[in-house]
């Protein structure tokens, strides 16, 4: 057999499971002439949808967050890859994997607006960010700024750095309800001293949802000669965005969240210009300093993996992308809007439209976070994450787009009654 024959037999073989894209894009049409706020509110529309996800009966899932799970069309292709990849063995690993890796990148750099040249695929978003964390030359003294609110596993990595290389992390505290953008871009420029190197901002923060001025915050800290990392686990295929467009160094995403590919798939963008200068943490000499290639070298990886990542995104493109991110924030205001003035509930998240997408957090006075998950899942069969972080107490509150509102009002009652007790 040769590469180009199995390179047509491969194709060939997913041509059989196209049937399902197919409903979806027969379902779409129904619906693809009304504008996507319109579709957001039709329930039998995201009950078809919601046909797609195999979902499991014992609770209401409101944690997509750490993992949105495949539709069954994502799920059934990426089983196929495993399965070819097993059958082809080596032959597909030393023929067509890096032609295969190509494809899908591109693909992804497509979606995120950049060049292939920026982008690699990565395991998810921790990976990324800390090849950039662990690749900067740092000097004692070095200062970097970042959020109590942000990743904790991106936390750990700046502490590690301080400890080997000495240099100094800045922790400001995120309003939870901020008045302007400017308020949040003063924050990061007032902890900015001569020694700063590098800030590090969530695009949507984990644990409240709230969306921060990106654009601002990166020209605010450009013109002091400072880079910008962002963390973007979150926004990625779930709000609409052009990276270059943002303007900041490096992007870090996870594909398993929100664009719901398999786990173990995320993206590092870094701008052209700064490959270069970031300290590859994995030995790689078959590429220059200047190709971003040569800070993917993790060994043997599942390839199979990278393959469904084109199915996710195919997904993802016929569902819509405004389609889905309508849907997603109306899920988010449907039921914050209920509970928002009710006494004694906390909600944690912007009531701005602009500044959050579908996660949500919400407290209840006198009730830890902890004490709130578990009265959710075991009196109302409700599964949330509990998050007691500086200024964020409560449960965080993920749907996707299988999510129905019969479930956000089961969500809302128990809330109001678990206030009212």
């Amino acid at each position: 057999m040769t590469k180009r024959t199995f390179i047509q037999q491969l194709s060939l073989a997913s041509i059989g499971l196209s049937m399902p894209f197919q409903q979806l894009s027969s379902l779409v049409q129904t619906i693809e002439h009304l504008p996507a706020t319109e579709v957001a509110q039709i329930e039998d529309f995201w009950l078809q949808i919601r046909g797609h996800y195999r979902i499991k009966p014992d609770y209401i899932n409101l944690e997509n967050g750490y993992y949105c799970f495949m539709p069954e069309e994502i799920l059934e292709h990426f089983i196929h890859h495993i399965r070819t990849v097993n059958y082809q063995g080596s032959y597909y690993l030393r023929t067509v994997q890096w032609q295969n890796k190509q494809r899908i990148k591109t693909q992804l750099a497509e979606l995120a607006g950049c060049s292939p040249e920026e982008l690699i695929i990565t395991r998810n978003t921790t990976e990324s960010l800390d090849t950039i964390i662990g690749g900067l030359h740092w000097e004692a003294g070095d200062e970097a700024i970042m959020a109590h609110q942000d990743y904790g596993a991106m936390l750990d990595m700046f502490e590690l750095q301080a400890k080997r290389h000495g240099i100094v992390n800045k922790y400001i505290s995120l309003p939870n309800h901020p008045a302007s953008d400017d308020e949040v871009v003063q924050l990061y420029a007032n902890a900015i001293t001569p020694k700063t190197k590098l800030l590090m901002v969530c695009h949507m923060v984990n644990i409240t949802g709230q969306i921060l001025p990106i654009k601002k915050i990166v020209d605010m800290a450009h013109r002091k000669g400072i880079e910008v990392m962002v963390d973007g686990a979150h926004a990625f295929a779930h709000i609409q965005f052009s990276i270059p467009d943002l303007g900041c160094d490096y992007y870090g995403a996870s594909l398993h969240k929100w664009l719901s590919a398999p786990l173990g798939a995320g993206i590092l963008y870094v701008k052209k210009e700064k490959i270069a200068n970031i300290w590859q943490l994995f030995g790689e000499s078959a590429f220059p300093k200047d190709d971003i290639r040569q800070l993917n070298h993790t060994g043997t990886h599942p390839v199979h993996t990278d393959l469904a990542i084109a199915n996710a995104i195919e997904y993802y493109q016929r569902l819509g992308k405004d389609r889905k991110e309508a849907r997603l924030r109306y899920l988010q205001q449907y039921w914050t809007s209920q509970v928002r003035d009710f006494p004694r509930i906390v909600v944690n998240t912007p009531a701005d439209p602009q500044r959050h997408g579908a996660i949500g957090n919400v407290g209840i006075e006198g009730v830890s976070p902890q004490a709130l998950a578990k009265t959710l899942m075991e009196n109302y069969q409700i599964w949330t994450v509990a998050i007691d972080r500086p200024g964020v107490k409560g449960v965080r509150v993920t749907p996707n787009v299988y999510t129905t509102i019969k479930e956000l009002d089961t969500f809302v009652k128990a809330l109001k009654a678990i206030a009212s007790a």
